[in-house]
């Protein structure tokens, strides 16, 4: 199964990714991790990416499209993978397409998580308290909000348009919502 993880920040994509993972038996590839690392080991990479992370802007696409590349030629994602955090742009759409079919592979999945903005903003400062993060003020969760919704959100039509798109309501417990998850993409893939 190559699958994506889509839906605003704080809808809870992090957290059903692992489970998503486990039971699927496919490595979960998140862009937000791979950039928490890289800004918690002060790499370049990590650096320049905080200045957008703390913005609450996205990294740019071409440090993200190479990090991306790069991940998905690792041995463990050539049986399928569960994609969290990209493609987040229109032009990443298109360079996603390009690495999976040079694998000879197609999507076959996407899953959008779906929850009102105030549920997010509210999970999400309880998260910034919890973990201490320096990008989630509400100003910048609001401003995340609103990046998404103009950015990221118009590629759910793109995948719906390919048949692709199931959206799935991101509020619950944990279990109840992996649950839904699985049902979906079972009536997807069959």
């Amino acid at each position: 199964m190559r699958m994506l993880l889509m839906g605003p920040p704080g809808a809870g994509k992090g957290t059903q990714a692992k489970v998503l993972a486990e039971r699927l038996n496919i490595p979960a590839v998140s862009t937000g991790d791979i950039f928490r690392a890289n800004v918690k080991d002060q790499t370049p990479l990590g650096v320049e990416a905080k200045r957008y992370m703390d913005a609450g802007d996205y990294v740019p696409d071409e440090v993200t499209n190479a990090m991306v590349r790069d991940r998905l030629s690792e041995a463990d994602a050539g049986d399928g993978f569960l994609l969290d955090g990209y493609p987040r742009t229109l032009a990443q759409v298109g360079t996603l397409d390009e690495i999976i079919a040079d694998h000879g592979h197609k999507l076959d999945a996407v899953v959008a998580l779906v929850a009102d903005t105030d549920v997010l903003v509210g999970r999400m400062l309880k998260r910034a308290q919890t973990d201490g993060r320096s990008d989630d003020s509400e100003e910048v969760i609001r401003h995340r909000q609103d990046v998404y919704a103009a950015e990221t959100k118009p590629l759910l039509a793109v995948y719906a348009e390919r048949g692709l798109l199931v959206e799935v309501d991101g509020v619950g417990e944990i279990d109840e919502v992996s649950e839904r998850v699985l049902a979906a993409l079972k009536s997807i893939t069959e």
